[in-house]
């Protein structure tokens, strides 16, 4: 692999000018001015349209995340219907469908639980060594309510039969034909970056108290070493990092710097929570600069040439070489960085498990 480049959050400056349109004032978040063209343009919206998906993707959240905690093991997960601008929540008791409606979402009943996916992705997790390479990895569809595992082309059969020798329901897994295989994002470039040693470059993520998370393939690739900023003035070092298993990392900084709460083209980073799957997220990446898609699906198991990756998401945002460890954010809530992806898909690691893995604590705007 080669090095990576990556946003430099800690020396963001641009003035944040962009409000919600039409939402109460005690929710109104500020919003980095790039952001609403890059959905318009990655999403096919109008500026109007961007600032109400928004507003209604923060109302969706809320809503599934409180559904989820009232419905236990019947809950089966939360999408977002862009068309109807609400969340959907599955569950699996249709006795529940008039209380999830009440709570201002669409209902959808299901076979399989949140819990029962989850399990079953766990216990493919536990054979992955024994799946054959053509086998790109597998996760969780919502919308489906199956896991979705992806095979090259042509090795189909391959892929059932590991299904099979898992253990798992074969009716709770979906195998799915692809050409694209995943692969790191990890190049040597020009742009806001910090440097690893005398050579690779990478990206920051997310401040955190006392530094900033970023993709732990970015130190486990490289061998780590003694960081400096995109001014080549020295920075610190990695505290912390694990790559495979997870792609995260942790970065201490010196007193040169100082962690604000923004990514580096000036948007402000509220909070952390997590947005559902079918909501729009966008990417920050020194390669392909401001791009946005929807989350497409959770807890993702992506197998690199390098090592197997578990619980990341797939978006449809575009991202290339050199975008590896760059902030994924959703509004004015930080998602996840930047672990890799192919020509059609990205994948991000979740910001909460990296944040709780690394004992750090976000900065906020």
């Amino acid at each position: 692999m080669k090095a990576i480049r990556f946003l430099g959050a800690a020396t963001a400056a641009a003035a944040v000018t962009a409000l919600f349109a039409g939402v109460p004032a005690a929710s109104a978040a500020p919003l980095n001015p790039d952001m609403v063209p890059a959905m318009q343009r990655d999403l096919g919206l109008t500026h109007g349209q961007a600032l109400a998906r928004l507003a209604n993707e923060q109302a969706a959240n809320k809503i599934g995340a409180t559904l989820e905690k009232t419905l236990g093991e019947r809950f089966s997960g939360t999408s977002f219907n862009a068309a109807t601008g609400k969340a959907v929540v599955a569950v699996t008791d249709a006795s529940l469908v008039d209380q999830v409606r009440a709570a201002g979402a669409e209902a959808q009943v299901v076979r399989f639980s949140a819990r029962q996916l989850d399990s079953t992705v766990q216990k493919l997790n536990a054979q992955e060594k024994a799946a054959p390479q053509s086998v790109t990895g597998w996760g969780i569809d919502t919308a489906s309510n199956r896991i979705s595992l992806t095979v090259l082309k042509g090795q189909r059969g391959a892929a059932e039969k590991f299904v099979r020798q898992s253990g798992v329901d074969t009716a709770a897994v979906t195998v799915t034909e692809t050409s694209a295989v995943p692969k790191a994002h990890y190049n040597v470039r020009g742009g806001d970056a910090y440097y690893i040693g005398s050579s690779s470059r990478c990206s920051v993520g997310f401040s955190v108290n006392g530094g900033f998370l970023t993709a732990g393939h970015c130190a486990a690739l490289t061998g780590g070493g003694a960081l400096s900023g995109y001014n080549r003035v020295a920075m610190g070092q990695f505290s912390t990092y694990r790559f495979p298993g997870a792609d995260y990392a942790a970065a201490r900084v010196n007193s040169n710097w100082t962690p604000v709460g923004q990514i580096n083209n000036g948007t402000r980073v509220a909070g952390s929570t997590e947005a559902a799957v079918g909501a729009s997220v966008c990417k920050a990446g020194s390669t392909t600069g401001w791009t946005c898609g929807t989350i497409r699906a959770k807890n993702q198991t992506v197998r690199y040439q390098e090592g197997t990756v578990t619980g990341m998401v797939l978006t449809n945002a575009r991202s290339d070489h050199g975008d590896s460890g760059g902030a994924f954010i959703s509004g004015n809530q930080a998602q996840g960085m930047v672990s890799g992806g192919d020509t059609v898909n990205s994948y991000y690691y979740p910001v909460n498990v990296a944040l709780s893995a690394t004992g750090t604590t976000l900065v906020r705007g």
